[in-house]
């Protein structure tokens, strides 16, 4: 069973290569996702591995929560389903319309 971990503070200069070596080296990683900026390319600082068991997801969390890799040091804790977007918010209740007076 897969398990899937949040990895925070990641470099900007931080491919997704460096992100599977440095978690490789605690288990086997069947994925390794850097999160990119839509509008820019740019990468957003924060990303997920895959871990192939949750013992080495454990391993990984151990070893590299807090832990410097290029010139930040990671937060990494096992990740939680995405949350609704669309739960709570304003979606234009109690919204005012302002005219313009000439």
């Amino acid at each position: 069973m897969n398990t899937k971990l949040f990895v925070g503070n990641i470099s900007f200069d931080t491919t997704e290569n460096d992100l599977q070596d440095a978690f490789a080296a605690h288990g086997t990683v069947t994925e390794a996702n850097l999160m990119m900026d839509r509008a820019t390319g740019r990468p957003r600082g924060f990303g997920f591995v895959t871990m192939s068991s949750p013992e080495e997801a454990q391993k990984a969390i151990a070893a590299l929560n807090g832990a410097k890799l290029g010139d930040r040091n990671l937060t990494v804790n096992e990740a939680r389903p995405r949350e609704d977007r669309n739960s709570g918010g304003n979606r234009g209740e109690g919204r005012r319309e302002f005219s313009r007076r000439y």
